[in-house]
């Protein structure tokens, strides 16, 4: 199933060996076209980046780096915990111009050919839902991609990432920031920048509006998150 999965190999130098078991997977958009420019950097040993799949807008899928091996993606970064993310995590690149080159919609068939190498990594790995996330949530400060148009929904209507919160108690859970701020952080998030995190956390769950700034609709989000956490039924 996983050849048929993958369309071609083209195998990157930059790797080396995983110091944690895999329990992540992080979505990236590549911000280079044509989709040849981001393959010719993921593979340069100078660029010292990669990825272990990269998908065409055309959906051709294309291994760069084995899945044992711990690929060089996702840079300084963090989730619940984990510092070395890349460690922890499966790397996939979309190809996409980005913020930086037009940013638009994800091409259907690179989101069709997304899903079930997706579904195959998580099945393999054991990989909870909360630990599919994007660049942006893992690196808040530095990073916008996959961004605001990717279709989180789509995924999680088969199980792949966690759904957005559907009942939501709109009263103020949070007593100020700093409270929201603590939350954010027991949730995953690095806040060491505090408005770049919330950026994140909008980007990913009220994309309508990205400000950075804690309201009561961001805060009910979370709070929410948090409670079905806390209940078991988010995994």
């Amino acid at each position: 199933m996983r050849d048929e999965l993958v369309h071609r190999e083209q195998l990157s130098p930059n790797f080396n060996d995983r110091a944690l078991p895999i329990n992540m997977v992080v979505l990236h958009y590549t911000e280079m076209k044509p989709v040849e420019t981001a393959l010719e950097r993921l593979c340069d040993p100078e660029a010292q980046v990669s990825a272990h799949y990269l998908i065409s807008e055309e959906g051709e899928v294309t291994r760069l780096v084995p899945e044992q091996k711990r690929a060089w993606h996702a840079g300084t970064s963090y989730w619940r915990g984990h510092k070395d993310v890349n460690s922890a995590s499966i790397g996939i690149e979309l190809d996409h111009p980005g913020h930086g080159l037009g940013y638009r919609e994800f091409a259907e068939a690179q989101i069709k050919a997304l899903v079930p190498l997706l579904a195959r990594i998580v099945k393999e790995n054991d990989i909870p839902r909360a630990n599919v996330v994007g660049h942006s949530d893992v690196a808040p400060a530095r990073k916008t991609d996959p961004g605001e148009l990717f279709p989180w929904d789509r995924l999680a209507e088969y199980g792949l990432c966690l759904p957005k919160p559907e009942k939501l108690d709109l009263g103020d859970p949070f007593d100020n920031d700093g409270a929201f701020y603590l939350a954010l952080e027991r949730f995953g998030y690095d806040i060491t920048d505090g408005h770049k995190a919330v950026e994140a956390f909008q980007r990913r769950w009220r994309p309508e509006l990205i400000d950075g700034i804690v309201d009561q609709h961001v805060g009910a989000i979370l709070f929410q998150l948090l409670l079905d956490r806390d209940r078991g039924a988010a995994r």
